[in-house]
């Protein structure tokens, strides 16, 4: 039995657009109340079960934690098809964004949808949902996007960000402050506030290091100030694109050892927990066959889908538009343990340093905070 991606009362799409709505007084999803300003923190890579587990470090921000403010990031549990739903709020099978690495048929190669864009994708089009802050921008709402300097004009940004004027701020101060800036001036306006360090450093030390404690120890901080010079009509939700899980070097996978795992296979997107399998010649029942191989050596590590599998199961949403289908993988490996799976013909090791990681379906991937301020 394949999981289901979405089992809570809502999931990240709703979120912007709630808060949209929201500053036009109108009944949304999330059953916020009118404001005249509002503000979403996104935290990258903070799972709801991280943050139960520092509790004690996050003294502002844990206790607000409960089953009725934990949602669903979505699928992948990764940071472009995340951030991608969030912004639009449509889910991958709809936005296209469909992983971190997609095969891009055109051109007859794998994207990197965070930083590999160049000139032969177009973030215009290959997003295909109108974003939250053109929405905005069309209702004459003033919308926002604060992150990091190095972000400012990537391929990504203006793939999930039009309609927004960023605002490059270096540190998590830096960004809570420049968030305080737009919220004294008098006009409307919808604030989109990224918060990235609490991912590199899971990503570069785990989040158990305590380094990762220590990050998450300012941002609660940074939070609890935030929260308290809120005016009356002023709303604030903080939520995460996903979780993550700290896979040990005894939990890397090298799959390619194994012939029959990539037999028939032409390109490997996804990520090392949630491989996207692409075949040279593809049809249902080489995928078949090739998902039964996989099963007979993994299925108890990973849940093994054939696209179709996967689609029917939901994981990408409710529908799937037919110029995405060819970006999913023919066979998707979705690892269930603390396993990560890598090619070791892969002679530069992408990625086999990495601690904290995610991608897949587990609840420590795909759980993530919505927490309430102010006026919200």
């Amino acid at each position: 039995m394949l999981p289901a991606a979405y089992t809570t009362r809502t999931s990240l799409a709703a979120v912007l657009p709630s808060s949209l709505a929201a500053l036009g007084g109108a009944q949304n999803e999330l059953g916020l109340p009118g404001v005249d300003r509002a503000v979403v923190i996104v935290v990258d890579g903070l799972g709801a079960s991280a943050l139960r587990a520092r509790a004690g470090h996050a003294r502002f921000l844990a206790p607000l934690l409960g089953k009725t403010t934990t949602i669903d990031a979505g699928f992948p549990t990764t940071t472009a098809a995340a951030l991608a739903s969030f912004a639009t709020g449509t889910l991958p099978g709809e936005h296209g964004l469909v992983g971190y690495r997609v095969r891009d048929a055109a051109n007859d190669r794998l994207v990197n949808q965070l930083s590999g864009w160049g000139d032969r994708l177009d973030p215009a089009t290959w997003q295909r949902s109108r974003t939250v802050f053109e929405r905005a921008s069309a209702a004459g709402i003033r919308s926002w996007a604060i992150g990091l300097p190095k972000y400012v004009d990537s391929g990504f940004t203006r793939a999930i960000l039009r309609g927004a004027e960023y605002v490059a701020a270096r540190t998590m101060a830096d960004r809570f402050e420049a968030a305080e800036r737009i919220l004294s001036a008098p006009e409307p306006s919808l604030t989109y506030l990224y918060v990235a360090e609490l991912d590199q450093i899971a990503h570069a030390k785990g989040w158990e290091s305590p380094d990762w404690t220590a990050a998450l120890e300012s941002l609660d901080a940074l939070v609890a100030g935030f929260a308290r010079r809120l005016g009356p009509r002023q709303g604030v939700l903080l939520t995460a694109d996903h979780g993550v899980v700290d896979v040990p070097e005894t939990g890397h996978i090298l799959f390619d050892t194994a012939p029959e795992l990539v037999k028939g296979v032409a390109q490997i997107a996804g990520e090392p927990r949630c491989l996207q399998l692409h075949l040279v010649t593809p049809g249902e029942r080489a995928a078949q066959e090739l998902a039964e191989r996989w099963r007979s050596v993994e299925g108890d590590r990973a849940w093994i889908a054939t696209r179709s599998e996967a689609v029917a199961a939901g994981w990408f949403g409710p529908s799937v538009h037919p110029e995405v289908l060819p970006r999913i993988g023919d066979v998707l490996v979705a690892a269930r343990k603390r396993v990560a799976y890598y090619d070791s013909r892969d002679l530069q090791r992408t990625g086999r340093n990495m601690v904290g990681q995610h991608g897949s379906l587990t609840a420590d991937e795909t759980r993530v905070p919505l927490l309430r301020f102010g006026a919200f």
